[in-house]
């Protein structure tokens, strides 16, 4: 399965200039956590630049007391963004973020244009849906099991 199978499609995205304060509101707006900063390329789509989320904007804006509405999110987002083909799978997204130390990444295609965003609580969940389906593969051939042995098969 390929991480396009299972990425967010609708990313809720905004630029370097925005305010830290509008970043906020349109995160509250879309009860998300994080935005992706994109820059449009010369064919239009947008390209991933950076990453923002709730936790930056708590560590480095509101904790030092700073004015939100005075700074952009190109001032306290990370220098360099860790991006994911849609091509890739489950295994390879889950070590680049261990080895990158990152929860989310956005997703793009093969001209570098955003396509969606996967999130280690994507991964999770899917995981443990499949955990779940596995063990009750097992459960329902015990039960299985048990009857044909009680019906002397």
């Amino acid at each position: 399965m390929t991480i396009s199978a299972i990425c967010k499609r609708d990313v809720v995205a905004t630029r370097r200039t925005e305010s830290v304060i509008d970043a906020a509101r349109l995160m509250r707006r879309h009860h998300v956590g994080s935005l992706v900063i994109v820059e449009d390329n010369k064919q239009g789509s947008e390209i991933p630049v950076g990453i923002i989320t709730d936790r930056d904007i708590t560590v480095s804006v509101t904790a030092l007391g700073l004015d939100p509405a005075a700074i952009t999110v190109n001032e306290i987002m990370a220098d360099s963004v860790v991006c994911i083909h849609e091509n890739a799978g489950i295994a390879e997204t889950v070590a680049l973020m261990r080895t990158k130390g990152v929860r989310r990444l956005p997703v793009v295609n093969d001209a570098g244009a955003l396509t969606g965003v996967i999130a280690a609580d994507d991964l999770l969940t899917l995981l443990a849906d499949e955990l779940t389906a596995l063990a009750d593969s097992a459960e329902r051939e015990r039960r299985h099991e048990q009857e044909a042995r009680r019906s002397g098969a």
